[in-house]
């Protein structure tokens, strides 16, 4: 093993909501902090407004704003706390008009994604945060409509998560941190040859599969 690694995914809810629960998520005296914090929200906030005022609707301008705050305070953690932000991903509108009778007036359109998301991008560069272009990452991709989501359009399907993990790679991977936490920098913990190990072919000896990655169905870089 190389890192815990803790999800906290909440479904459904935008960058208003995580400001509320923020300090609770990540205390700033505790005593063990994050290295690592990669934050997603924009997805929800970019739905247009809904005409009773309930909804996950953010203002384009509290969006930033929330997302300024949030930023902020994970880089103030520690001095090894490092971010990235996700930007807000395209949808596929089509899927999403056919599932337009589940939810009230829900609007969600490319052109409130691309907005958001821009948004996103230049509070980044502000902020000095890494980020994801996930609006632009997707559309690289000819047949990212048919390949990046389920049937309701917004949510991603199993390869549309797998070029956000290559996204999130790359940036481990190019970014001059240190230590650095792409995953074939890190130290494995606890690596040491045990006669607990597998046993090999010859029977004389042990294998440490500590390393190992070719049982695994993606050979990340």
């Amino acid at each position: 093993m190389k890192a815990d690694i803790i999800s906290r995914g909440y479904y459904g809810w935008n960058s208003r909501r995580a400001l509320q629960i923020l300090d609770q998520v990540f205390p700033k005296d505790a005593e063990i902090q994050p290295e690592l914090v990669i934050v997603y929200f924009g997805g929800n906030d970019s739905t247009g407004p809904h005409s009773s005022g309930r909804g996950p609707h953010v203002p384009l301008p509290e969006y930033i704003e929330n997302m300024k705050k949030i930023g902020t305070h994970l880089k103030n953690l520690s001095d090894k706390t490092r971010v990235i932000f996700l930007s807000c991903p395209p949808v596929d509108e089509a899927k999403i008009r056919n599932n337009s009778s589940f939810f009230s007036e829900l609007v969600r359109t490319n052109e409130l994604c691309r907005t958001y998301s821009e948004a996103c991008m230049e509070l980044c560069q502000e902020l000095g945060v890494k980020a994801i272009d996930l609006y632009t990452a997707f559309q690289k991709r000819e047949d990212w409509l048919d390949a990046c989501f389920i049937k309701d359009g917004v949510h991603l399907s199993e390869e549309g998560s797998k070029m956000v993990a290559e996204e999130i790679l790359k940036v481990l991977r190019e970014a001059e941190w240190e230590p650095s936490l792409h995953w074939r920098s890190m130290a494995t913990e606890f690596p040491e040859d045990s006669p607990y190990d597998l046993v090999a072919a010859d029977g004389k000896r042990t294998l440490n599969p500590s390393e190992w990655t070719y049982h695994r169905e993606i050979q990340w870089e």
